[in-house]
């Protein structure tokens, strides 16, 4: 009974953490996922711990709070694509690769269609063009609606023409 009391308590924590990142208070955000580590960890708090200190600039620490995720539920896909995204953002596209697909084959994830978002922006970037289509499409299967992926598309076929 206290072990549930304890998760239910690190879940509020974690919760009050997205919500305070939401409003752009990374450093109460951080604070809030680290409390709810110290008395639960999950795999959600450390990726969006890392996630927080993305945003603070402080990569590497985002990309070791992932590692920690990965470690805890191997399962949950969201670590493996921020890694790959923070890899993007570091210019190492070839090392970002194998991070997203792992992402995509991870049987937890939500927003399931990022890994193909950011596989079709490091395929564009290559001038891999048909390749960047194939994950801009596996993209749009999972979310019809993305904008983002319409328009990169749009782009990538008109460049075929």
């Amino acid at each position: 009974m206290a072990d549930e009391r304890l998760k239910l308590r690190a879940l509020a924590l974690w919760q009050e953490g997205c919500q305070a990142q939401m409003d752009g208070d990374l450093e109460r955000a951080v604070e809030l996922y680290t409390k709810s580590i110290e008395l639960s960890p999950t795999a959600e708090a450390y990726t969006f711990r890392g996630w927080a200190y993305s945003y603070m600039g402080r990569t590497d620490q985002a990309v070791a709070e992932c590692h920690k995720a990965i470690e805890i539920d191997p399962d949950f896909g969201n670590p493996y694509n921020d890694i790959g995204a923070y890899l993007i953002a570091q210019g190492q596209l070839d090392e970002a690769i194998g991070w997203l697909e792992k992402a995509k084959q991870a049987r937890r994830y939500e927003p399931r269609h990022f890994p193909f978002m950011n596989l079709g922006r490091i395929y564009r970037a290559k001038g891999m063009v048909r390749r960047a289509i194939e994950e801009f499409e596996g993209a749009l299967r999972l979310q019809p609606n993305d904008a983002f992926c319409r328009r990169a598309l749009a782009e990538l076929r008109g460049m075929l023409n």
